[in-house]
């Protein structure tokens, strides 16, 4: 159910609810919406126009009541239970007496920092971003209405077990007493927040949504928008909007280091102050360090005294859409399934979106078949969509894996296998190092191409259940003694120990190599006597462009058989020579960088789509593909626009990749050459750099300034002590004016690293600021 089936309507009708609470009284309302659902469709019309009536009118009252005296007094009493200590870089350390003091501490503290991030992020599981952000995000919106009910979002609540709902409803009391303490922050549109929130957005990845492929066309083709401008079409991204996405994750084992403990590297790659830096302990035994998705209670990467967790995207198939055969009788809608008639339900979606100085609404009657939610319709097939994106044993996974005590526990939580969207780099006290490639993973037929939508109108290419834990792709402490996961294939995970790609069929593991994973198992295979400071310097700042390794050498082939006679030969000898002696590390005051990245992503536009959507993330095969359908005389040319567009923009080509690569922290999000910026060392992903920094040329501008790539990284030794170093992009606070704003930026071009400060002794030696919520 959407939505903008809100709490507070309902709680201004005249049902009288004795004998329950607030939060009951609240979560019932959606359950009397179902009634009303319920009642239309054994009624019709009539019933029909007054329920479309309710539904209109309640976006417009939604999540926009004040905080109760007695909401407000468990608010103080909460408060006082938990201390915020901010240290010397902005850091909060939050205690609680129990774990759902440390939640509502945790998120008062990342409201602090940016109420925006924690509201949108709830906007966007919602499907509300249209409020914000007009009819651009329409269909976003409809996509997420469609995923994610709230309806079974509520009913997981109402049986969420007894720690589990008291995490729940301290999550949302720590936004709505900072909310009740700042009257001066005004939300964009949810003035209150609800403990089922959180059991939207269930996992901390930003790629956490899985939907099976669905395209935007899909969407439009049975969903149309009543302006019709609004429906775009997926375009094809020009050359200076390439963005790389993923993440590293390194674990080394006590036989590859100095300390002879377990050393852990956690590198996720996301656009730029997606997730904040946070300690949480509490005096239940949570103790818990790293990177918090905005508005989610938990450490989604990270470490505790006995163990770490780092989490990169995968392409393991979890989400599949299956093509359904309608059939209409009378005003009914059916599907076909096992030579039986069943029927289609359908539900009104109304999305409100801000038009001009005032909001349009646009309403979408929405289908569900027995696989799921009707996404779209493709060659006149409709689409329905089976997956997993959210549920309650998804979000007790995250919590319980931040209080794991070492690798048979952190197992056990796995075997929740609810994750849909990560693959695991584990390492821990006792000198474990562990991978999961994935965690829930649906058993499928043997004869069905699940890469592509499979019939549904028959039960044999349903799903067969989940594999247990052990039968998915894992390796437990490799011979080898590291583990390297790039968003790459599995199969070279560990080197020589790595698991063998026949052994499991390919939906489980369809990833390509890409030039991240070829330059860390190079990188892993050879060193030993790792500390933590190795491990930043030698492996997670390791600037080589593997790509490159590739590419120049058809590049100088090309101009070496280039004739004397063609004015290429003459235009291009300087770059050439350049490029010639370059070692193929990026760097901020190497030209040759610039010359071959500004070449690199113009060359990339050049790639031929894949046919198989199981091939899509092979990155070599990508490029290996591209040299073959271009030729010398168009990769040549290619480099020599390059040049022309390095002397358009800067004067000469002859430029200096800092000059052209820069990081710029904008509190309005509009990036300007004129403005002051960092030259940036660093280069994407795509072309093999480990630690990515993701540029953008935006219209309008000549430089290149980063969006996406290295966030909060983290390197841990586990010994008997827990010892770490971490790095956030540019700062931890959002306030321009604020000290914290930019002072690590250099840091983390750089790859210098501060200490964490683990524990509270330590803590308490940098101390900035010391408070309870709401002082």
């Amino acid at each position: 159910m959407s939505n903008q089936y809100s709490t507070g309507w309902f709680k201004k009708t005249n049902h009288i609810h004795e004998g329950l609470n607030e939060r009951q009284v609240n979560a019932d309302c959606s359950f009397f919406v179902e009634m009303l659902y319920a009642t239309f469709e054994k009624q019709g019309g009539e019933t029909h126009m007054r329920l479309l009536y309710i539904l209109l009118f309640i976006p417009f009252i939604s999540f926009g009541r004040q905080l109760s005296d007695k909401e407000v007094e468990r608010c103080k009493a909460a408060a006082q239970r938990v201390t915020i200590i901010r240290d010397t870089w902005g850091v909060p350390h939050v205690y609680g007496k129990t774990d759902a003091d440390a939640v509502f501490g945790l998120l008062y503290a990342q409201c602090e920092e940016s109420f925006k991030k924690v509201e949108e992020n709830n906007l966007e599981m919602l499907g509300r971003l249209s409020e914000v952000y007009g009819e651009e995000q329409l269909y976003n919106d409809l996509e997420m209405r469609l995923i994610y009910d709230t309806a079974a979002a509520i009913a997981d609540y109402n049986k969420s077990p007894a720690w589990l709902r008291k995490l729940l409803d301290a999550a949302a009391d720590g936004v709505n007493y900072y909310l009740y303490k700042h009257p001066e922050v005004k939300p964009a549109v949810l003035t209150h927040f609800e403990p089922w929130f959180a059991l939207l957005r269930t996992n901390g990845s930003i790629s956490a949504t899985q939907n099976g492929g669905i395209t935007s066309l899909d969407i439009k083709n049975l969903y149309p928008a009543k302006n019709s401008s609004v429906s775009y079409i997926d375009k094809k991204v020009p050359f200076y909007d390439v963005d790389a996405t993923g993440s590293n994750g390194f674990a080394v084992a006590p036989s590859k280091t100095a300390s002879k403990n377990a050393i852990l590297y956690i590198n996720p790659h996301v656009t730029f102050y997606f997730r904040s830096e946070a300690q949480m302990v509490s005096d239940e035994g949570l103790h818990a360090y790293g990177a918090v998705t905005w508005g989610t209670f938990f450490i989604f990467q990270g470490f505790n005294q006995y163990c770490g967790w780092m989490h990169t995207s995968g392409a393991t198939d979890v989400a599949d859409l299956f093509t359904e055969t309608i059939v209409r009788r009378n005003d009914s809608l059916f599907s076909k399934y096992d030579g039986r008639l069943l029927p289609v339900k359908t539900k009104p979606v109304v999305i409100r979106y801000k038009k001009g100085n005032g909001f349009e609404e646009q309403i979408f009657t929405t289908y569900y078949t027995n696989h799921g939610p009707v996404m779209g319709s493709r060659d006149g097939k409709w689409l329905s969509l089976r997956e997993n994106n959210r549920s309650l044993p998804a979000l007790m996974q995250s919590w319980l894996r931040t209080k794991s005590k070492g690798f048979e526990d952190f197992k056990k939580n796995m075997n929740l296998r609810s994750n849909t969207s990560d693959n695991t780099v584990f390492a821990d006290n006792k000198g474990n190092i562990a991978y999961w490639h994935g965690n829930f993973v649906p058993r499928r037929s043997k004869d069905y191409d699940y890469s592509l939508p499979v019939d549904g109108s028959t039960s044999k290419s349903d799903w067969k259940g989940i594999y247990p834990l052990d039968q998915i792709v894992h390796v437990y402490n490799p011979a080898t003694g590291f583990i390297q996961n790039c968003n790459s294939t599995p199969f070279t995970v560990a080197g020589k120990s790595s698991p063998k790609k026949e052994n499991y069929p390919v939906y489980m593991a369809p990833d390509g190599e890409n030039f991240r994973g070829l330059n860390a198992v190079r990188l892993l295979s050879n060193a030993t006597n790792f500390t933590i400071d190795k491990m930043i310097g030698n492996v997670g700042y390791n600037r080589h462009l593997t790509a490159f390794d590739y590419l120049l050498p058809a590049l100088l082939k090309d101009y070496a058989n280039l004739p004397e006679k063609d004015p290429l030969k003459k235009s291009l000898a300087e770059a050439m020579g350049l490029l010639r002696t370059w070692n193929g590390n990026s760097s901020d005051t190497s030209i040759a960088s610039t010359v071959a990245i500004e070449f690199g992503y113009r060359f990339l536009q050049k790639a031929p789509p894949f046919t198989d959507p199981y091939k899509s993330s092979h990155a070599v095969v990508q490029l290996n593909n591209t040299l073959s359908v271009t030729n010398s005389q168009e990769r040549l040319t290619l480099l020599s626009e390059t040049l022309k567009d390095l002397e358009k923009r800067f004067g000469t080509w002859k430029t200096a990749w800092g000059e052209v690569n820069r990081y710029q922290r904008a509190a309005d999000g509009k990036l300007d050459d004129a403005k002051p910026s960092m030259p940036v060392g660093l280069a994407a992903a795509t072309f093999g750099s480990l630690p990515s920094f993701a540029s953008r040329r935006l219209p309008g501008l000549n430089k290149r300034y980063g969006v996406s790539g290295n966030s909060f990284i983290a390197c841990v030794e586990f010994g008997k002590k827990v010892k770490a170093k971490s790095v956030v992009t540019g700062g931890q606070s959002f306030d321009p004016s604020g000290k914290h704003y930019t002072d690590q930026a250099k840091m983390y071009i750089n790859g210098q690293f501060k200490d964490v400060l683990f524990y509270k002794e330590d803590v308490l030696k940098h101390v900035e600021r010391q408070y309870h919520p709401g002082q």
